[in-house]
């Protein structure tokens, strides 16, 4: 079966890991990139051996059929939106939307052109969480009670070339990391019903000290430390902070998962491996549970290749639309309930994503 042919749109920091794995896969093949500036385009192109072009060159291209879509948040909806429109398939990068009436303009036009859209992250397909999966499906911890969630740290000015965007509408600890947390969960203990929370900007303007934009001043729109709670549909209750305002370290794990019959410590959903632990009732000790599953490096595109391979065989991809509004609705929720000082009731819902099967060749969807 032939490769499903993409082509790459937004030529920054994070496209290179998926021009990288964008061949490795069984279903997909990255074969041009484009970028509001085509020069770029074009010399991010020639670095790996793709066609760099215009926007337009790239959408109007009939041999493309996946558009990947790796500009900033604010641009993320109306990028799918042109995609959809020129008849493409879109992947975008997290989050899916700034605003929930854009993704929601998103879903609608897909499903009336008759196409798929998928959105990152795509860090729960990796070896760390599916093995949490299994071992969840498989009563390693008996019921599922409750869940906890930490993503704490500085900010992203003292590093990023340029930070600003995290400070804009779209960005924030909740809209840059919240994704990769919730939907772990959410693979993990299936959709969410309500959410509540507490929000703030603890520091209305920051500074960069990293390069080139070293003193230049940034104005915080978006809550920088975020605590929420959860209610999942299948009866857990979960716990969730972010925050880029934390200027010291910090002990937090990334997230644990409590059950009737013990706990089990979950991997960064940042990342595709990781360790895994996990204490059952009785024992006196964590135990190691080795990764049963592939995918445990650094292997974004994972979720566009599935995608592909739904265009393929028809089948329902992971890393889907529905999953990617419902994190994006939870995380609305929390600064909602935050400002209006109530719980938020979820709108939507979604299907718990298919567990990749076990034996999975390297590069292998199905």
């Amino acid at each position: 079966m032939d490769k499903i042919k993409a082509g790459i749109i937004g030529t920054g920091n994070i496209s290179g890991i998926y021009f990288e794995n964008g061949d490795r896969f069984d279903a997909l093949q990255v074969v041009a990139c484009a970028d509001l500036d085509v020069e770029r385009a074009k010399a991010r192109g020639e670095e790996f051996g793709v066609r760099g072009c215009s926007v337009d060159e790239l959408l109007a291209d009939p041999e493309i059929q996946l558009i990947i879509n790796l500009t900033i948040p604010q641009a993320h909806a109306t990028v799918c939106l042109k995609a959809l429109e020129a008849g493409k398939h879109v992947y975008t990068e997290k989050p899916f939307a700034v605003t929930r009436e854009e993704a929601q303009e998103v879903l609608t036009l897909a499903e009336k052109k008759g196409l798929l859209v998928g959105s990152a992250p795509d860090t729960f397909l990796g070896g760390g969480i599916q093995t949490c999966i299994k071992l969840i499906e498989d009563g390693w911890i008996g019921t599922p009670i409750g869940a906890t969630a930490f993503m704490v740290g500085g900010g992203h000015e003292s590093w990023h070339p340029s930070p600003e965007f995290y400070y804009q509408k779209g960005g924030g600890p909740m809209f840059d990391m919240g994704p990769y947390y919730l939907t772990a969960m959410v693979a993990m203990l299936g959709p969410i019903t309500r959410v509540t929370g507490s929000a703030r900007i603890s520091y209305p303007e920051r500074t960069i000290t990293s390069k080139p934009k070293y003193g230049q001043k940034v104005e915080v729109e978006v809550p920088t430390h975020i605590a929420g709670v959860i209610d999942f549909a299948s009866g857990p209750i979960g716990t969730l902070l972010t925050s880029f305002d934390v200027k010291g370290g910090s002990t937090l794990p990334r997230i644990e998962v409590y059950g009737s019959a013990g706990t089990l410590l979950v991997p960064d959903p940042n990342g595709f491996g990781g360790s895994i632990k996990i204490w059952r009732a009785g024992s006196k000790e964590w135990a190691d549970i080795p990764l049963a599953y592939g995918y445990t490096e650094n292997a974004r595109g994972v979720g566009a290749a599935d995608m592909a391979k739904a265009i393929q065989t028809g089948r329902k991809h992971r890393a889907n639309g529905e999953l990617a509004y419902h994190v994006l609705e939870a995380m609305h929720g929390f600064h909602d309930a935050s400002e209006q000082g109530v719980h938020y009731v979820m709108k939507s819902t979604c299907e718990r994503p298919a567990p990749f099967p076990l034996g999975l060749a390297p590069y292998a969807l199905d």
